[in-house]
């Protein structure tokens, strides 16, 4: 059944066993360093405040509650003003104001944060700009020398090639910018366990470089704040929360949705949890790519420890800027594994051509199959044949290791790092082949190429046992941890996980694969007519448009994927002529198909081919000449690819380009720091296969960079303002 919040506990009262579902976004008060107003969006009265605005204000509860937001004199209520007509407030807009000091003749100065909530009414947050003295130990950074930093910060990471380099950068940049002890990037897994892959910090404080925490470590709850609020504060662990007053609104009777509030208290539960870690003050920044979080960069402090608002807001601006670098560096990646996807393609079609058998050549070197996914040995099943390649199991073993896959209706690529524990009865496979992964070949037969890693035994480190139990008969007892020396864990019947950059490198691999199959079969097509039935079935189920024409350009077949490609045919194409005309002229697709049987020259070209209905589609079309042995033509293969995608890539990449305006034109360091980031991350996600994700991916470059101008915009209004 779907989960309510009456299954939830309230803030404040949750235990290990349902923290993952504590309503931390309805904590109900603030951490002291700062104040909270709930105002009424169209007359701004203040119809909740925080408890310790009589300590900000020298003045009570009652002379706040239900009066304007000008009767507290300043200028707030003008500012906030100003933002509710110009701003868009479904998240935090930044701001300075002025509010009268009720104990003298004065007027304080505040920084903070606006944002609207729920029925008709905003949240206004506020710190001391500065802070108040000797009450936060605050590192003072000027302006200018802040936007040095930020700059020279960017240009470091648009330099970073691999992600543990931008790692590294990251967490040292951080830590200069911040002054925090300890400054480390984490990166979740797929099942959302973390490692700590980078880490900067205070030479006298032990290193946790490398350990791995569970995913119960950050509730689901967590995660989802960490992705609607990218910066997080903890002044002082020790904190004292400061309630909000009434505690449910005196409109609607609802308790405050605090999601975005930056004020917002933590969880006793992660309270406690870094106490048990000995950590004062801590600043978490979410590092986010295509909507989900990839991970985080968390700052540990070994005493209080406050930011203000610039600060933080220059490590969104970074995060934002890592996120673009991250998707490139990944991207790009991919485009290697397409690189050698298409080198291994290549010779296994020469080795086709010339032995007639692509099998044989994928065997003939293990390193050309084996060392690209680090595997220890690999299996083809095919034709109802086995062939194998490096340590693999016996070959009955093989065939019922495939029958379980084929019959198992797994995800594809099907990858798991345990085969004992996907399934006990091939336990006895763990030497060889604790390490499965497998790509599919065919969408009717059982044909396989399969990869194995062997056994090896692999130390995880963790931040505490956890396994050890953590429930106790207290609630202040509660803690994820009661002892965080490093624990190793020996993880035995298990092989190093598959990356993702493996399994995608396996997917292209099962890909050229098919394609080439598919080649081969059509071959056969043309040479082999009493071969036809079962041949026909293995082009059928082909997702790749393929056409097969004799000699004198007579189509003899052609593919389902063929057919729905050109949108139903309104009558039939017997020829390669009829097929030609559904190309626009001057492309040179026409012209080329309109000439091929006479040139008999081989070609690849694109045009827009027109359909019965809708839009024309770009194409690229492939015409292969097909000889016979004896020299003569036996006739051609046609094989076409729907470029709408790549079409699309290719747009969004020209739109982007329009808007990134050159980084040489522009004079501030920060922008062209900015622009600089975002013109490489677009190269590299360019460089990359075209696909439905690739527009997505260079569209959310664009909003990510779009941001990142918007955060330093903010970041110089405040300074203007100041």
């Amino acid at each position: 059944m779907p989960e309510t919040l009456s299954d939830s506990p309230r803030f404040g009262h949750a235990d290990l066993s349902n923290c993952e579902r504590e309503l931390i976004h309805l904590a109900g008060s603030v951490q002291p360093h700062g104040m909270l107003l709930v105002l009424c969006v169209q007359s701004l009265v203040v119809e909740q405040a925080t408890a310790n605005v009589a300590g900000f204000l020298g003045v009570s509860l009652d002379d706040v509650l239900q009066r304007p937001l000008g009767a507290l004199g300043g200028d707030c209520a003008q500012q906030v003003a100003r933002l509710v007509a110009s701003a868009d407030l479904s998240t935090p807009e930044p701001l300075q104001c002025a509010l009268r000091d009720g104990r003298a003749d004065a007027t304080l100065r505040f920084e903070g944060t606006l944002h609207s909530a729920a029925g008709g009414t905003l949240i206004l947050e506020l710190e001391p700009a500065p802070p108040t003295a000797g009450q936060l130990p605050t590192a003072a950074i000027a302006h200018d020398v802040l936007m040095r930093s930020v700059a020279a910060a960017m240009q470091r990471f648009s330099a970073a090639a691999s992600l543990g380099t931008l790692a590294d950068a990251a967490a040292q940049c951080v830590h200069d910018l911040t002054g925090y002890d300890r400054v480390m990037v984490y990166k979740f897994d797929p099942d959302g366990h973390g490692q700590i892959i980078a880490e900067s910090r205070d030479p006298r404080l032990e290193s946790l470089l490398g350990h791995h925490y569970p995913a119960s470590d950050i509730p689901q709850r967590a995660r989802e704040l960490y992705l609607r609020a990218r910066v997080r504060m903890l002044v002082d662990v020790n904190y004292e929360p400061v309630p909000l007053v009434p505690t449910r609104s005196p409109v609607d009777g609802q308790e405050l949705d605090m999601s975005l509030c930056q004020l917002r208290s933590m969880s006793p539960l992660h309270l406690q949890y870094l106490k048990n870690m000995g950590v004062t003050a801590t600043l978490v920044i979410s590092l986010v790519r295509e909507g989900r979080l990839w991970g985080l960069i968390a700052a540990h402090h070994y005493s209080p420890r406050h930011l203000r608002f610039e600060v933080r807001a220059s490590c969104e601006l970074l995060a934002e800027v890592i996120a673009t670098r991250i998707a490139a560096i990944e991207n790009y990646a991919h485009a290697q594994v397409a690189i050698l996807v298409q080198r291994l393609e290549q010779r296994l079609i020469e080795a086709t051509s010339v032995e007639g058998d692509w099998r044989l050549a994928l065997f003939r070197n293990p390193r050309t199959l084996l060392q690209p996914l680090e595997a220890t040995g690999a299996a083809l099943f095919h034709d109802g044949e086995v062939l194998s390649s490096g340590e693999v199991p016996s070959t009955p073993e093989l065939r019922a290791l495939m029958q379980w896959i084929d019959a198992g209706n797994h995800p594809m690529p099907f990858a798991c790092s345990c085969i004992a524990q996907a399934n006990p009865a091939f336990a006895s496979l763990t030497p060889t082949a604790s390490g499965v992964l497998s790509v599919r070949l065919s969408a009717t037969r059982p044909d396989y190429l399969v990869w194995f890693r062997k056994e090896q035994l692999q130390t995880v480190t963790w931040a505490g046992d956890p396994n050890k139990p953590t429930l106790g008969d207290s609630p202040l007892e509660l803690s994820p941890r009661r002892s965080f020396a490093a624990w190793s864990e020996i993880v035995r019947g298990t092989a190093l996980p598959w990356t993702g950059a493996e399994v995608v490198l396996a997917r292209a691999i099962g890909s050229a694969l098919v394609d080439i199959i598919l080649q081969v079969h059509a071959v056969r097509l043309l040479i082999a007519e009493h071969q036809l039935v079962g041949i026909r079935s293995v082009v059928d189920c082909s997702r790749g448009p393929v056409a097969i024409a004799d000699a004198g350009g007579r189509l003899l077949h052609a593919n389902p994927a063929f057919h729905e490609l050109l949108g139903g045919a309104e009558r039939a194409i017997d020829a390669v002529g009829d097929f030609a005309q559904r190309f626009d002229a001057g492309s040179g697709v026409r012209e080329s198909l309109l000439a091929l049987v006479a040139t008999r020259e081989p070609f690849r070209r694109e045009g827009m081919l027109s359909r019965p209905a809708g839009a024309a589609l770009p194409v690229s079309v492939r015409a292969e000449v097909v000889p016979a042995s004896n020299g003569s033509l036996l006739g051609f293969v046609l094989t076409l690819a729907d470029l709408s995608d790549s079409h699309r890539a290719a747009d969004a990449r020209r739109q982007l380009e329009q808007k990134l305006v050159p980084a040489e034109q522009q004079s501030d360091d920060v922008i062209r720091a900015i622009l600089t980031n975002a013109s490489l991350a677009a190269m590299d996600i360019s460089d990359g296969p075209t696909g439905p994700a690739m527009a997505p991916m260079l569209g959310e470059l664009e909003e990510s960079t779009q941001r990142a101008q918007v955060l330093y915009e903010q970041i110089r209004r405040l300074d203007r303002d100041a």
